[in-house]
């Protein structure tokens, strides 16, 4: 029950009436027919309607380069993230496919995230999010640039692209006749363990010692 008097009521009553105005409404929930195919944010247009032709299937589909694989210390096999560009870039032209970020870029603690569309000649093929660490806030810009990097290679693999690094008897096979492991002290701490390079990489360099 109100306590005050009847004018000091209505006074309250217009504040809140005035600050529930304030507040944005949510976006009309919209379905497949209303959202504009260039919305990349929210389309789906173009998905799984036909393939692309031979000669592009051929470009995504083909064997990668054993010299173009890379190796990380602790055994992992990837491809650089400039040969996904250069091979969509070969397939569909400079221009002809693109990423289109879906999410806000999220911002966490240690780690920057955001979800991604990759498009192909007008065409929606894959989505994926990407996401990047950072270890103090200067290098916030540079995660971001990472994680659609790394949105992308996750994307190019809805296409095939590389796809042979998520095989594992493509790993061992191609670990086995290109990769070795070898023992390595870290000289400041002394500390001594396995790693892995390529055969053709050279020794390890400071800080660690073969």
């Amino acid at each position: 029950m109100s306590t005050g008097t009847p004018t000091d009521d209505a006074a309250v009553a217009d504040e809140l009436k005035a600050a529930v105005s304030e507040v944005p409404l949510p976006a009309p929930f919209l379905d497949a027919t209303d959202v504009n195919p260039l919305d990349w944010s929210r389309s789906y247009h173009g998905l799984g309607t036909t393939a692309f032709p031979k000669e592009v299937t051929d470009v995504l589909l083909a064997p990668i380069e054993p010299m173009d694989v890379e190796m990380k210390p602790d055994g992992l096999i990837y491809l650089p993230e400039i040969k996904y560009r250069r091979i969509l870039n070969k397939a569909f032209g400079p221009g002809g496919w693109g990423l289109a970020p879906r999410s806000p870029t999220n911002v966490g603690p240690k780690i920057v995230s955001r979800e991604y569309a990759l498009v192909c000649q007008g065409r929606l093929v894959s989505i994926a999010r990407g996401e990047q660490e950072y270890f103090d806030p200067s290098g916030i810009p540079k995660a971001t640039e990472a994680c659609k990097s790394n949105a992308l290679m996750r994307c190019c693999k809805d296409l095939g692209v590389a796809s042979e690094l998520w095989d594992p008897r493509f790993i061992r096979e191609f670990k086995a006749q290109y990769c070795m492991e070898v023992f390595a002290e870290h000289l400041p701490t002394r500390k001594k363990k396995k790693l892995w390079r390529r055969k053709d990489q050279g020794k390890f360099g400071y800080p660690y010692q073969e």
